[in-house]
């Protein structure tokens, strides 16, 4: 099938029509039934084909408690990326007819659990290829697809790469946040068998960015859902008219104000990562250096000086790194080496002071 032809079967002017569903909010806020709830449906009354990717069941180790308590860890952001590749390798099979196999370098027990659960949806059957190889089932490739994505999805990046995935095979794209409130969700949560820690959805709610259409284009196919009306969620004419909008019209390609937007998230992301990676590098220091003092013999009282002044230095060096080049102690720094550079050359200063302090 031509590219071409992929595209106008995907916007639904051919036999396919698929679409992208985010579904987002809190832990516990009442997702997973939602989903389950709206495939059910949606399978009975429109004969549409359902597939439900709990991110929770495909990936078992993403760190949610350690995401959510500061920066992404790098593992748990890898993770995401894997999923998504492994759903754009679905998407490909679908439109291409072609078998899928795992992504190249990934990890196999996500592959193995992604690829389950799209096999007990009924959605994937085993290729003739070879082992851990695929087909798209021909319910699967009958449609109307839409693909329900169960996750937290509480930063706005992690929904944007869902909506430029759709944009890259025009697929259909929607989102659906469900507000509950946060004293529900540490009820339920606190009923489950692997409970979350309490912080962790409440520190969680305070990154939760909610979908705003009015700020940004690209979230104009999006719904909120609140946790009082989830019984009758599923039979809400305005949830089932943004879904068939997710399957009749191609996710919007992105405006100039987009592409500015993300843009400054790129620059955000690689700031924040510089930041982490010298500030680790900068403590690594500080502790390799203490424990030289104490071997030189600086006594407590130093110890404890050097120390302050060591972290004073550290936080001075962070805050000029992220200033940039207005900033004059980093004013020649451009990365993690030259800012451990700069730190070194000062932090012996401090050293031979303590030293000299001593005899």
């Amino acid at each position: 099938m031509k590219a071409g032809e992929d595209a106008r079967a995907a916007r639904g002017e051919g036999p396919r029509r698929l679409g992208l569903c985010v579904l987002c909010g809190l832990p516990a806020a009442g997702k997973s039934t939602l989903a389950r709830a709206l495939s059910h449906q949606l399978r009975r009354e429109r004969r549409w084909v359902v597939g439900v990717v709990a991110y929770d069941d495909v990936m078992p180790d993403a760190f949610l408690e350690e995401a959510a308590a500061g920066p992404l860890p790098p593992r748990w952001k890898a993770l995401r990326r894997e999923l998504l590749a492994c759903l754009e390798g679905f998407v490909r099979a679908l439109l291409h007819r072609d078998p899928l196999s795992a992504p190249p370098g990934g990890t196999e027990a996500l592959w193995e659990a992604f690829a389950a659960c799209l096999r007990a949806q009924g959605l994937l059957r085993p290729a003739s290829e070879g082992p851990a190889r695929y087909l798209p089932t021909p319910t699967a490739a009958a449609g109307p697809l839409l693909l329900i994505l169960d996750d937290n999805f509480y930063y706005r990046s992690m929904r944007h790469e869902v909506c430029q995935l759709a944009r890259r095979y025009s697929l259909g794209f929607c989102q659906l946040f469900l507000d509950c409130p946060l004293d529900t969700c540490l009820q339920r949560n606190g009923r489950r068998p692997g409970a979350l820690p309490a912080e962790t959805i409440r520190l969680m709610r305070t990154k939760m960015e909610e979908p705003d259409p009015r700020k940004h284009a690209w979230e104009r196919n999006s719904l909120t859902v609140r946790s009082s009306a989830c019984s009758a969620a599923e039979a809400s004419p305005e949830l089932t008219g943004l879904l068939l909008a997710a399957l009749e019209t191609p996710a919007p390609c992105p405006s100039a104000e987009d592409k500015a937007e993300q843009k400054e998230a790129d620059r955000m992301v690689c700031s924040t990562s510089t930041l982490h990676q010298a500030d680790q590098t900068l403590r690594r220091i500080i502790s390799e250096t203490m424990k030289e003092a104490k071997d030189a013999g600086v006594r407590p009282p130093g110890l404890k000086l050097l120390a302050e002044a060591l972290n004073q230095l550290r936080a001075e060096l962070l805050r000029d790194l992220r200033l940039g080049t207005k900033a004059p102690l980093c004013a020649q720094a451009r990365g993690v080496p030259d800012v451990a550079a700069l730190f070194r050359d000062e932090k012996d200063s401090l050293v031979h002071k303590y030293l000299s302090e001593q005899h």
